[in-house]
């Protein structure tokens, strides 16, 4: 049996109107990778930096004319397995949109394999894409504090599109090579 998680809860009330403040909000706790438990009420595994990010937000939040936010620290005495399996949820369905853009850049790799176009402009514009991919996964892994099993899958799909790059590569320069 795994440990018990304890949960930073940011509860929070903003006025409807203007609908950019609470869009705001929700944007910057989506990006911390917090799960809603209910409206308005955002939680994160409690770590020093989700305490330091929920604080300013907070903060923010109580500037707001009209709004008011506190942030709790909790353990589940109920339910908490609940919470897991929903932060987990959350982080594998980010890992499954990676896996999905992974899918989408070995299709490119294959069409322009296909196409003979080995170009260095091509291998160029995709390792710009593939360490786009990269950069997406280390932050969705950085939030997944929880160990999420989409992980494995995410990263399998990433070693295969670098290796599909690599062998573009070798495509590229053998083409530049054969040129007269």
């Amino acid at each position: 049996m795994s440990e018990p998680v304890t949960w930073l809860l940011l509860a929070y009330r903003i006025p409807s109107e203007p609908s950019r403040l609470r869009a705001g909000v929700w944007r910057r706790l989506k990006a911390l990778g917090a799960i809603y438990v209910q409206n308005a009420v955002a939680a994160l595994p409690t770590d020093p930096a989700a305490e330091r990010a929920l604080r300013s937000l907070r903060a923010e939040i109580a500037e707001m004319d009209g709004a008011s936010a506190q942030l709790l620290q909790a353990d589940a005495l109920a339910g908490g397995a609940d919470l897991v399996t929903a932060y987990n949820a959350a982080r594998d369905d980010e890992y499954e949109e990676i896996v999905d853009r992974c899918r989408d850049f070995l299709a490119e790799i294959e069409r322009e394999t296909a196409n003979s176009h080995f170009t260095y402009g091509e291998l160029e514009e995709n390792d710009e894409d593939l360490n786009k991919l990269r950069g997406w996964f280390e932050k969705v892994a950085a939030r997944d504090r929880l160990g999420a099993p989409g992980r494995e899958a995410a990263a399998k799909a990433l070693e295969q599109c670098a290796r599909a790059l690599d062998g573009f590569a070798d495509a590229v320069y053998a083409a530049d090579t054969d040129a007269p």
